[in-house]
Order: structure tokens, then C-alpha cells, then sequence
């Protein structure tokens, strides 16, 4: 047994001690809820014949007379999202596989799911990092019926996890397992993809030829191939011990993937009050979500989830903020160079060993708490094997894996890694707290001193590049982007302009309070700078011409002002006219509420506090 590493049992402690009272308060509440009776023997008549008149009647019989256990599912199914198509037919198998069981099953209810890649540079993306609270609230509403035994959840992409999560941890007396679906098979790679993006930026090929690109890289149901937010997602919940075993990338509508499913069912069953009794309120404990911090930082994981997880750690009563992500940062080596931090994409990361891999390195490293639950009767050395189907039998077994990585272009073990550290560093200045994906971009690129151009929107960017404007050296300043804004968008289609003029030799960098997507690449890019413009961040104090210094080796974000001139500066006010166009349309007047009460990124960006 490996010792844990001084700086993450440091961390940890930190965080304890920083949470001590609130995590104290939330399990209080959890115990309280379940010392209760079940459902059905503590509700009044009419509610139970309401709660299961629309079951079959031997099904009423068994939860009701046979005291069988009922699981809810939460599902976030919808043919929007190429990811969450496949489930369509699971709350038909898990009832199935329920009913051998002496189980009941019900559908407790759906949550919303949008799909970033839809939305990305478009109105709808305002509402997507809303969306999260929104799922967080739609499964609370779903479970709120209160005679579930055990949850199933249904969810992999970018909000609905941590939406289903934050949710499923305000009932945190009940049992629950996440139950992914799988990534789509390979298409056309990712950085050819990226280059024929970069090739209509230009102007050098038209929209036929980049909707030919875009349609052979997503092309059939199943999860984006690319490292972004979901498939951190998935590398996450492998590292909470809240998956099975390296479930996360089996492919969908495949004979091991339903026998995945199949297990869910028992494994959730097993974990109630008289058997191994572990409530995902009491699982998800501080290892538990350091753990998940170090397994996105060793894999260079989606920024996006310095702000998810902050408030997924928030629904557990535990407090973490961008200091602990820095540094466990410091420590943690980056393991993994799958799209884009590398040319790999999800599949080829797990043939060479997948999560289970990237786990086992870090357990044997001393750099996660492997004494952390899991779902796995086996703990979460468990979560280091791998699944296979057993074809006699049609079930799911698990072996050890390999102990070498199947390809060290793509997985490389704690002793040689790719780099010492992990892919993300956090920034600070007179400019703010800020954080850089650093796994992606080139070393000589890591410092950026050039002066300011500055944006109030990404449209305004995009305009001044086909202009021919921006053919310089220059740090993009893209403000009034952040959660009280516009809803903090994720500004990923200013990769392609940006990727441009690095390519053609220019120092180029961005700077904004919004947000990148989970995929954002090679474009040094100081992301989710706190505090946003539109509260009076300093942000809002650059003007264009301004020197800024973006240092990703010192991690600091400065504006190069005379310190005198630089406080009596007044920030930017945002005009009238742009903050109408940041509130009207397509649904995003329904949003003002979360926009006015939503906290700040590193506080988790959270509108229910």
C-alpha cells in the first residue's frame, strides 16, 4: 500500500477542516432522512395508490405487500444529444434485470439535457451553464415523490452530470449509480477535424466541405470522442467510485455495455440500509472529491469543471475552492495526452488502459485516497480492472489490467509521465483569479506579453479577424462573458480565428470571465477571470493598448499599468443595448432570476445559495 502523497493528505485535511461545520450540517440531514420508514409504510393511503397506480399489478403487489425495494430512475434521455440517445431502451432493461431481482422500477422522472456542440457561438449556449442548476432541480422535483429505495442515474454530458450529481446529493440517504451509455466509435480525427475549422476560418474551404468534416467526426449515437466536459465526466465518476469499473467508455448498443447496465441494477441494490448501507451522501466525502480533482488534473481534464465540481463538492457540505486545485496541480503528473492535449481521442485511451490505468497509477502513487468508497463492492481498487463479458453467461465480469500501457503515446505510468505536473494552473493579478489549460499549449507559448484588444462580445472578435484586424501580436480581452452576464458561454468557435494567427507566428492569447470549451486547445486561454466584469472585476478595467502578461509559469495575470493609474481607473459599464441582447430571446428571460443570484466561478457559479 502506497503512502499518500504530503501535498494531496495536506489538501485534504484542508478541505476538512474548512468544511467541517457545513459537512456536519449536511450529514445530520442525511442520517435524519434515513432513519425514516420507507415510503410506502410511512405515506397516507392516497398517496401510495397514487405513487404506483400507473404499475402493473403485480408490480403494486411487490412494493407495497412484499416490501420489495423500488428504484427510481432519473434519466436525462433525448435525441438532441448523440451521447444520451441509447437511452432510450434503459428503463426497459433495468426493469427487466430489476424484476429478477425482486425489484420494482419507475421512471422517477426527466431531466433537461442540451448539447453544447448545438448551441456553441449561439444564443441557446447562455442557458448551458444554467442548465446544470436547472437538471440539479428537475431531479430533486423527480425524487421529491420520496419512495425510492435507490437511485439510477441516467446522464453522461457536459451540465448533466454534475447536474444530476448536485441533485441526487440533496438526497444523499439514498443509494444511487450513475449509468453511462459510451463514447461513438472513431471518425474522422479530431485534429484533422480541427484543421479543416481552421481551414474555413480562412476562407480557404466553404461550408460543404466543413459540414462534410463536422458530419464524419460526429456521426452516430454515443459519446464526442474528444477529452472535453463529458468525457471528464466520465473519468470523474470512475474516480468517485461512482460508475462500475470501467464502464465509462464501452461502447453503446454492445452486448458488454447492456451487460454493464444489467449490473447496475444489483450493484445499487446491494448498497441499501441491511447490506453494504452506503448512501451516496455518505460516499461522496472529502477523498471522494479529491480524488476527482486529481484524476482531472493527471489527465488534463475540462476546465470546466474548476467551476462544476467546486459546486458538486458544495451539495456534499465540502467547501474547495482554486487554491486546492492548484496545489494538488503542482504534484499530480499528467498521465494522458488524449484530443487536445494530444491526437488521441476516448477510444484509443481506452485500448492503451483507459481509466482503469490512469486510477491504478494514481493509487499506487500515493496521489488518491484508494481507502475512498465506491460503488464496487470491491472499493475503489476495483475501479483499476476492467470489464469483459463472460459469453456464456452474458454477464459482466472484471479482470486486472495489463500492467503496462497499451500505447505511451496515450497513457504513460506515474513514473514517466508526460509532464511532472497537471494541465491546469491557476492565475492570479491585478487582472483577478483566472485558470489556463496549460496540457494543451505549446511551452513557448506558455508567457504571453502583448497588448490588450478588447472585446464586450465574441461576434466582435470574429468580425475584426475576417477584417483582417487582428494580424499582430495581441491578448484578446473578451468581457462581460461571466455567470452574471450572459450566463458565462462557453467561447469555443474563437478557437479556430485565434488557432489561426498563432499558426501564422503572431503571440496571441485570450482573456475573458467566460468560459472555453472543455476541449479548448492550444490558444493560451485565461478562462473564468473572478471576479467577472459586469460585478466590477477588474477586467472591466482594460483598455485596448493596455500591456497585459499572461504567465503560466509564474501563474499571474497582470494588466502592465502604472499602479497609480490603474486604481483610480473606473471599470466599463455594459451598455443598455447589450444587456438586452443578453436577456431576450429564446427563452433566456426565463433565466434572469439565476443571472441576478448566481455566485461567482470559483464559488461554483452556483444560483441556489
Amino acid at each position: 500500500m502506497s503512502t499518500l502523497h504530503p501535498v494531496v493528505a495536506s489538501v485534504t485535511e484542508r478541505i476538512r477542516e474548512r468544511s467541517a461545520a457545513k459537512r456536519s450540517a449536511y450529514l445530520q440531514q442525511v442520517d435524519a432522512m434515513r432513519r425514516r420508514p420507507r415510503g410506502v409504510d410511512r405515506m397516507g393511503c392516497a398517496n401510495v395508490a397514487h405513487a404506483f397506480a400507473g404499475m402493473p399489478g403485480s408490480d403494486k403487489f411487490r412494493v407495497v405487500a412484499e416490501k420489495a425495494p423500488n428504484i427510481g430512475i432519473v434519466t436525462a434521455y433525448n435525441d438532441m444529444l448523440s451521447a444520451h440517445q441509447p437511452y432510450e431502451g434503459y428503463p426497459a432493461l433495468i426493469r427487466e434485470e430489476a424484476l429478477k431481482r425482486g425489484a420494482t422500477v419507475q421512471v422517477a422522472g426527466g431531466v433537461p439535457a442540451m448539447c453544447d456542440g448545438v448551441t456553441q457561438g449561439y444564443p441557446g449556449m447562455e442557458m448551458s451553464l444554467f442548465s446544470r442548476d436547472t437538471i440539479a432541480m428537475s431531479t430533486a422535483i423527480a425524487l421529491s415523490h420520496d419512495v425510492f429505495d435507490a437511485v439510477l442515474l441516467l446522464g453522461i454530458c457536459d451540465k448533466i452530470v454534475p447536474g444530476l450529481l448536485i441533485g441526487a446529493l440533496h438526497f444523499g440517504h439514498l443509494p444511487c449509480v450513475f449509468v453511462p451509455a459510451g463514447p461513438m466509435s472513431s471518425g474522422l480525427s479530431n485534429g484533422d477535424k480541427a484543421k479543416v475549422r481552421e481551414q474555413a476560418a480562412q476562407g480557404l474551404v466553404g461550408r460543404d466541405e466543413l459540414l462534410k468534416a463536422e458530419q464524419a467526426a460526429y456521426h452516430s449515437p454515443g459519446t464526442c470522442t474528444f477529452y472535453g466536459t463529458a468525457n471528464s465526466n466520465q473519468m470523474l465518476l470512475e474516480a468517485m467510485g461512482l460508475h462500475l469499473p470501467g464502464a465509462a467508455f464501452v461502447h453503446p448498443n454492445t452486448p458488454l455495455r447492456d451487460a454493464l447496465t444489467r449490473e447496475a441494477v444489483s450493484t445499487v441494490l446491494a448498497l441499501r440500509p441491511g447490506q453494504r448501507d452506503l448512501p451516496i451522501g455518505h460516499l461522496v466525502d472529502e477523498r471522494c472529491i479529491v480524488n476527482a480533482m486529481v484524476a482531472l488534473l493527471a489527465t488534463g481534464g475540462s476546465t470546466n469543471h474548476l467551476i462544476h465540481w467546486v459546486a458538486v463538492a458544495r451539495a456534499a457540505g465540502i467547501l474547495i475552492d482554486w487554491t486546492d486545485f492548484s496545489d494538488l496541480s503542482s504534484v499530480v503528473p499528467l498521465l494522458a495526452r488524449v484530443y487536445p492535449n494530444g491526437s488521441a481521442d476516448v477510444n484509443q485511451f481506452q485500448a492503451a488502459g483507459g481509466t482503469g490505468f490512469v486510477l491504478r497509477e494514481l493509487m499506487d502513487g500515493g496521489l488518491m485516497h484508494a481507502d475512498a468508497g465506491a460503488v464496487s463492492a470491491g472499493g475503489l481498487r476495483a475501479q483499476a480492472e476492467l470489464p469483459v463479458l463472460a459469453t456464456d453467461a452474458g454477464v459482466a465480469r472484471w479482470q486486472a489490467l495489463p500492467e503496462a500501457s497499451g500505447d505511451e503515446s496515450v497513457l504513460r505510468p506515474v513514473k514517466a509521465p508526460f509532464s511532472a505536473t497537471g494541465g491546469l494552473k491557476l492565475l492570479s493579478g491585478n487582472l483577478g483569479r483566472s485558470v489556463i489549460k496549460v496540457s494543451a499549449v505549446p511551452e513557448d507559448r506558455h508567457v504571453i506579453e502583448a497588448p490588450a484588444v478588447v472585446f464586450d462580445t465574441q461576434d466582435s472578435l470574429q468580425e475584426a479577424f475576417k477584417a483582417g484586424q487582428l494580424e499582430r501580436d495581441f491578448i484578446a480581452v473578451v468581457r462581460f462573458q461571466g455567470p452574471q452576464a450572459n450566463g458565462m458561454p462557453e467561447l469555443h468557435k474563437l478557437t479556430p480565428p485565434l488557432a489561426v494567427l498563432q499558426g501564422k507566428g503572431y503571440r496571441v492569447a485570450l482573456v475573458t470571465d467566460g468560459r472555453m470549451s472543455g476541449a479548448s486547445g492550444k490558444v493560451p486561454a485565461a478562462i473564468h477571470v473572478s471576479p467577472e466584469a459586469l460585478a466590477g472585476g477588474p477586467v472591466a478595467k482594460v483598455r485596448t493598448g493596455d500591456l497585459l502578461r499572461l504567465d503560466a509559469v509564474t501563474g499571474t495575470l497582470q494588466a502592465l499599468v502604472d499602479e497609480a493609474e490603474w486604481s483610480a481607473r473606473e471599470v466599463a459599464v455594459r451598455s443598455d443595448a447589450l444587456a438586452q441582447a443578453h436577456g431576450a430571446g429564446l427563452g433566456r428571460e426565463l433565466f434572469a432570476g439565476m443571472r441576478r443570484n448566481v455566485n461567482a466561478a470559483e464559488e461554483g457559479a452556483c444560483s441556489w445559495l
